[in-house]
């Protein structure tokens, strides 16, 4: 089993993930990440901002940082058909150019990553004739709602 890192150590990669990106290590910019790096799927700049706003980040802040963070590719925006755009960390080690596929639950919205799931050969040498891919989505009914 993997170590988890400490608190410093988890510190010290954002910093330098910052820093490699071009951009200064902020409070704000640590928050975000740190918060993004613990999610199970992507968050709306909605639910960042009232999780961090109580420490102290307005919503002005999160949102800027949000887009500062995704223009310099270290988080992904994604929007799951309902015109919201959900933010969520870039992955180098598990994710291709940083996108895998959604699951949004009709019934409840729940959104669920597919990081596992990739395109089966066919469907990728198909999707190379019409364009380029950008995102899959899939919809349906969560455990929950069935």
């Amino acid at each position: 089993m993997a170590k988890r890192p400490s608190s410093a150590e988890d510190l010290a990669d954002l910093q330098d993930s910052l820093r490699k990106a071009g951009l200064r290590s902020t409070t704000a910019r640590i928050a975000v990440l740190r918060r993004l790096r613990s999610a199970n799927s992507p968050l709306s700049h909605a639910e960042l901002a009232d999780e961090l706003t109580p420490h102290g980040f307005d919503k002005a802040t999160v949102f800027r940082n949000l887009n500062d963070l995704a223009d310099a590719g270290l988080v992904v925006r994604t929007e799951l058909g309902d015109h919201v755009w959900r933010f969520e960390i870039v992955n180098r080690r598990h994710d291709e150019p940083g996108h895998h596929p959604h699951f949004v639950c009709v019934a409840c919205g729940q959104v669920t990553c597919l990081a596992g799931v990739s395109l089966p050969p066919a469907l990728k040498s198909r999707s190379k004739r019409i364009g380029s891919v950008t995102e899959i989505l899939l919809r349906g009914r969560c455990r929950n709602c069935e």
